[in-house]
């Protein structure tokens, strides 16, 4: 079998463009992956492009040689829109050699741990502006079970906090935790929006809660050391790793004891077999995986297969709700119970792309939101669960 060309698929989920890669082969068989990078999705699709020209004609199943290779030839190492587009790649090779072979990826990188796995919600606060509307929507979200809710309470603040946003924050905070009592844990993001003193303040105010389980990339990730001196001054925890995309620099992040919890995200770190060696690797040093993973159903797909067979995945993140297209563009097949997602145990990833249904949603152009106070308009109208319950 061998590999007769690349598409990549643009789609439009609302607050982004989920990309989609499908691996063509001569056999018959194909598979799909994910490249999706949020507000830079034309430019990922096209890297993905570039590099079909390196595949034609090449076997499917030799995926460490062609990730090898395609690394290599790559000489401006690393970086957000190539590692992106390879992830997508090597995904779609994954998929395509668990449908030959007849069994979910999982058993392919050694079987698995567990049958599901623990998830927290992200988006469930969608439309919410004021504490009480953030704690009667953090209700409704334990009522599904979720083990723990995140979400980025700091509005459009950049580096500082003036007294009013710290005070605005901690009435969001303080409503959520008393909505949500001792019935899950509290995640919150900061979107590497602040500079070391402020974010200690932060993380020092967040101590007085008891269910604050991390304070998410307190200070922009392009610092370690910023990083790490937020983590030596707070006694919550801290997480980050969402915007690392090489074993190589998770290596210094994780030697450096920068983060108590590290969140690679599967599309963004060059695919499944990179995230399985920086799990490794931080297995080592007794640190859990947390997976970044608010984006598309491939992404959820894949990131799903390592949260079967990688011992020290902790949590899933799960997007509570979605654009009700998600159902029609895939045939993903989740089940969601109690708190826990089921990890399917289908050919691949167990899931495809309905191309006819995906070229209905066209791109669309986004603006970033974390920094203009809108980030709470994060699904549309009319956004359901993806999930069956």
């Amino acid at each position: 079998m061998k590999i007769t060309g690349i598409r990549t698929y643009v789609c439009d989920a609302f607050r982004a463009n989920w990309v989609f890669v499908k691996v063509e082969t001569d056999g018959g068989l194909h598979g799909i992956g994910e490249a999706t990078l949020e507000m830079s999705e034309t430019v990922v699709a096209a890297a993905v492009a570039d590099l079909e020209r390196h595949l034609i004609g090449r076997d499917p199943g030799d995926i460490e040689a062609i990730w090898q290779d395609l690394y290599r030839d790559n000489y401006w190492k690393g970086g957000a829109v190539f590692m992106s587009a390879l992830a997508g790649i090597e995904i779609a090779l994954w998929d395509l050699k668990g449908k030959a072979l007849g069994v979910p990826v999982y058993q392919l990188l050694g079987g698995k741990v567990r049958d599901e796995v623990a998830c927290y919600a992200n988006g469930w606060f969608s439309g919410a502006k004021t504490p009480e509307e953030f704690a009667a929507k953090a209700g409704d979200a334990i009522a599904l079970g979720f083990k723990g809710l995140k979400w980025d309470p700091f509005a459009s603040a950049y580096m500082n906090l003036l007294p009013e946003e710290f005070r605005t924050a901690f009435d969001c905070i303080e409503a959520v935790a008393a909505a949500v009592g001792g019935r899950a844990d509290l995640l919150i993001e900061g979107h590497g929006r602040f500079n070391v003193t402020t974010a200690i303040r932060v993380g020092r105010q967040l101590e007085k809660y008891d269910n604050i389980l991390w304070f998410e990339e307190p200070v922009p990730p392009e610092s370690r050391e910023a990083m790490r001196e937020v983590r030596a001054r707070v006694r919550v925890p801290i997480a980050s790793g969402e915007r690392i995309f090489t074993r190589f620099e998770y290596r210094e992040f994780l030697t450096d004891r920068c983060s108590d919890f590290i969140q690679p995200d599967v599309s963004h770190v060059g695919g499944l077999g990179e995230l399985r060696k920086i799990a490794s690797m931080a297995e080592s040093f007794l640190v859990p995986v947390c997976p970044h993973n608010p984006i598309g159903p491939v992404a959820n797909a894949a990131t799903l297969q390592l949260a079967a067979c990688t011992p020290n995945f902790l949590l899933l993140e799960t997007m509570m709700t979605d654009v009700p297209h998600r159902r029609e563009v895939t045939t993903e097949q989740v089940s969601f119970s109690g708190g826990m997602m089921g990890i399917p145990s289908r050919p691949g990833l167990g899931i495809d792309l309905v191309e006819d249904e995906i070229g209905r949603h066209p791109y669309k152009p986004y603006k970033l939101r974390h920094y203009t106070g809108t980030l709470t308009d994060i699904r549309p109208a009319g956004a359901t669960a993806f999930y069956n319950q």
